[in-house]
């Protein structure tokens, strides 16, 4: 009987290979005429954008892209960047969504590990995509420079160009009846998306058709996302291609509502306007809902369901949010697991607790989506399982489809993660009775701030090449707007001129050498900083000094003072996207 069964192949007609795109294809042909896509006063159907997404691809095969080449994109949550979630896939290409709040050389970074073919740049961020592109000639072949594209506003056109060619020009070229490039293998990549951006290392992680689709999938059961859902793109769509919600729209036959800035203004304007159901974000955007003044505001007359990642909300934030109408889902994930892994799956029973237990047990991490096999939290030497006592720490380790194929050109970091059948997080946390975990610490020393991973040792290593710090740690401390924010402690070199250094000048350093994002909030000056007996930094030390401190932006006022004298380079634009 058992080799009978074995003796039915697959064929054409009981097997696909699993891959996004097809909720493309299936929403034109089932929800054709309902709005796909709004963007201030454009509109698209679901018709309309296949069309639009089939005449790229066919654009970018005219253009010479082949097979697993890297088509990369550096722009906000405008239509063209939903559409290329799609049509750089349906060539047979690889999606590389960068994030707009990197530096020109972080960029450029990018663009040289990835080795891409093609370069969209948003027209807002022609300057930055400029000065990256330099980099990168200095620093490359001639022949690995990518072609660049503009895209121009679909909305209000603004006229800038960076070379020859522009978004609206390869769609009105291409070819609507274009068929996508046959998907073989399911194993294939369909994104490369980039965990730091870091000049020296770049981890370039590598997404599979398959493990895309099922993230899909679970993200959007998990979340009980039904159908015609209304989603305003509060989370950049370069964060885990939106944590995959991109392609999940699509599956629902939902509306894409594309912001360009998220500010309360546009976020309640959008709301009222278009009746959003459902949105996703970072905690940051609560403080930016709830600060919002009285004039920006609406009245919210259905729930909006928000599933909040990037950084742990905290309880009493979950608790002023809630009553202006919104419904929070908190997940856990990272760039490695396709976005969120653990979602916290809210029960019945708990509707009956008070409010402050309610908020205290939504800003758990939860369980694991249905597309992980597994979820445990371990001793990282030893294998075993912690106790689920909500206090014995260990390693979260996770294994499933949802998992990344490994590290773009790092086989030696894809073996470190992978061990022992197991994804290693790098996160530390408990397993409560319930079988919910929490996260309790970052063994990374990565610090989340506002939603964004910034890696401590690249801020460290900024902080040295200062001609007058002798030493440097950073820790992440308490931000009532940003959830973490770093807090650099600092040692001065012994100087026997009469050269000062203060705190301003040291964040205006920063600012001069790092992402906004990236620039430390407060700076401590210390006579030396704690060490073992091996010289060995302590950092746990730095974390308990920074719990001390008032969670506010003590250095906000000493930043500001460093852009208002130099106001041509710190313009409001910037200081939105930097911030955001």
């Amino acid at each position: 009987m058992g080799t009978e069964m074995n003796m039915l192949p697959k064929c054409e007609a009981n097997y696909a290979a699993l891959t996004p795109t097809t909720f493309l294809k299936r929403a034109a042909a089932f929800y054709a005429n309902r709005t796909s896509l709004i963007y201030e006063g454009t509109r698209f159907t679901w018709h309309q954008t296949y069309d639009r997404c089939s005449r790229l691809a066919s654009s970018l095969v005219c253009l010479n892209i082949v097979k697993h080449d890297v088509v990369s994109i550096l722009a906000p949550n405008v239509p063209a960047t939903y559409e290329m979630h799609f049509a750089v896939p349906m060539a047979g290409a690889v999606l590389n969504t960068i994030n707009t709040r990197l530096d020109a050389k972080n960029i450029a970074s990018i663009l040289k590990h990835s080795g891409a073919k093609v370069f969209f740049v948003d027209c807002q961020f022609v300057p930055v995509a400029r000065e990256a592109l330099k980099i990168l000639m200095n620093n490359s072949e001639p022949s690995m420079m990518p072609l660049v594209i503009v895209i121009d506003d679909i909305d209000s056109p603004t006229g800038v160009r960076l070379g020859e060619l522009e978004y609206e020009q390869l769609i009105h070229k291409g070819n609507p009846g274009f068929a996508s490039v046959e998907l073989d293998d399911e194993w294939d990549p369909i994104a490369l998306n980039y965990t730091s951006g870091t000049t020296s290392e770049p981890k370039g992680v590598v997404y599979s058709h398959r493990g895309a689709y099922l993230s899909t999938l679970s993200l959007i059961l998990g979340w009980e996302m039904g159908s015609e859902p209304v989603y305003l793109w509060t989370l950049p769509m370069f964060h885990c291609n939106g944590w995959t919600f991109t392609w999940g729209v699509a599956a629902r036959g939902g509306t894409n509502v594309c912001l360009r800035n998220t500010t309360a203004y546009d976020i309640y304007r959008n709301i009222k306007r278009h009746q959003v159901t459902h949105m996703c974000c970072a905690p940051i955007i609560f403080n930016i809902l709830l600060e919002a003044k009285p004039h920006e505001r609406c009245e919210i007359v259905s729930p909006i369901q928000i599933l909040t990642g990037g950084a742990p909300p905290p309880a009493p934030l979950l608790e002023k949010i809630e009553p202006l109408g919104f419904k929070v889902t908190h997940a856990y994930g990272l760039t490695e697991a396709t976005g969120p892994a653990l979602v916290c799956e809210w029960q019945a029973k708990w509707n009956k607790l008070p409010k402050e237990e309610q908020s205290n047990l939504k800003a758990r991490q939860g369980i694991s989506i249905l597309t992980l096999a597994d979820v445990d939290v371990k001793d990282s030497e030893t294998m075993e399982s912690v106790p689920h006592d909500g206090k014995t720490m260990g390693e979260i380790v996770l294994r499933g489809s949802s998992i990344m194929k490994g590290y773009f050109k790092d086989p030696k970091a894809t073996n470190k993660a992978f061990k022992n059948g197991w994804f290693f997080t790098g996160d530390v946390g408990v397993i409560h009775p319930d079988g919910y975990l929490e996260i309790k610490d970052r063994s990374k020393d990565v610090i989340i701030s506002g939603g964004e991973n910034i890696s401590s040792v690249e801020l460290e290593s900024v902080l040295y090449r200062h001609p007058n710090i002798l030493e440097a740690a950073v820790v992440a401390m308490r931000h009532p707007r940003w959830g973490e924010t770093p807090c650099a402690f600092v040692a001065l070199r012994n100087n026997d001129s009469n050269v000062k250094v203060s705190k301003p000048d040291i964040i205006s350093y920063c600012r001069k050498n790092l992402p906004h994002f990236m620039v430390p909030k407060r700076v401590e000056f210390v006579p030396e900083l704690p060490k073992n007996s091996t010289g060995k930094i302590l950092k746990f030390e730095l974390r308990e000094r920074a719990k001390a401190f008032e969670p506010v932006d003590v250095s906000e006022n000493q930043q500001q003072a460093v852009m208002d004298s130099h106001p041509s380079r710190y313009n409001e634009q910037t200081l939105a996207f930097s911030r955001l």
